[in-house]
């Protein structure tokens, strides 16, 4: 039996590229999104193959509808969760902080849950979810976005313990945290370090494929995380980072 896997947030961006490198590795894969054309463009890579739904995380119907796609998949052995917003928002408009908590907090929260009970119930499955290095301290410029990012990668490390106690040896959980990536989220900034994406997701299927807890991309991240850890609170406080 092909393998299946379900891609959240497919319509663009990592999400676009994982659903890429997934159909060319010839799994049954169930794409959502807000933007149904956009997935129906890559439905037509593998028409056989590809199922797609209108999804927005932040509908409380969203569990229902990945649920029904799931049916129409025929199953699910792998859940991707790669939607999410983030903009840098410096004098904190209201408006801006909880658009992002919506979709980062409240969304991640609905479809991420509804996935753990669903392969809780199959037991097996892995659940791979997208957040950021950016979820490693706060950042002054982007409250919401980088306390959003810790929220997820705190949730993820619940979950696996939820794994532990209820004994689910066949659930896999991996958090998997890319620094500045070439997607529309960042069009029209200057930012360094920046990967393709393209390159980030064939690094986040070998993270899945080797069932990794916590994979940084790329090595250049790795290490600037590190050193990010070693800067003191009230140190870390006073630094003007933009």
């Amino acid at each position: 039996m092909l393998k299946r896997i379900v891609i959240m947030g497919a319509s663009s961006g990592i999400g676009m590229e994982l659903a890429r490198l997934y159909i060319a590795r010839g799994y049954r894969v169930g794409l959502a999104a807000r933007r149904l054309s956009l997935l129906q463009q890559l439905r037509e890579l593998a028409p056989d193959r590809v199922e797609v739904a209108a999804i927005d995380v932040t509908d409380v119907e969203a569990p229902q509808k990945l649920g029904e796609l799931v049916d129409r998949l025929g199953g699910m052995d792998i859940y991707v969760h790669s939607s999410g917003v983030g903009w840098q928002n410096p004098v904190l408009d209201p408006t801006i902080e909880l658009k992002i908590a919506s979709v980062n907090v409240e969304g991640f929260t609905r479809c991420v849950d509804w996935a753990f009970g669903f392969f809780s119930a199959q037991g097996f499955g892995h659940i791979s979810a997208i957040s950021s290095v950016a979820g490693t301290r706060g950042l002054g410029a982007s409250s919401a976005y980088s306390a959003s990012k810790a929220y997820q990668a705190t949730y993820l490390q619940a979950l696996r313990q939820l794994l532990a106690i209820r004994c689910l040896a066949n659930l896999y959980i991996t958090d998997i945290r890319p620094g500045f990536v070439s997607t529309a989220l960042l069009s029209g900034g200057n930012y360094p370090l920046l990967m393709e994406a393209d390159a980030v997701a064939r690094e986040i299927a070998r993270a899945i494929d080797r069932q990794k807890t916590i994979r940084i991309i790329d090595w250049r991240y790795r290490l600037i995380m590190g050193l990010w850890r070693l800067i003191p609170r009230p140190l870390w406080e006073r630094l003007p980072i933009k």
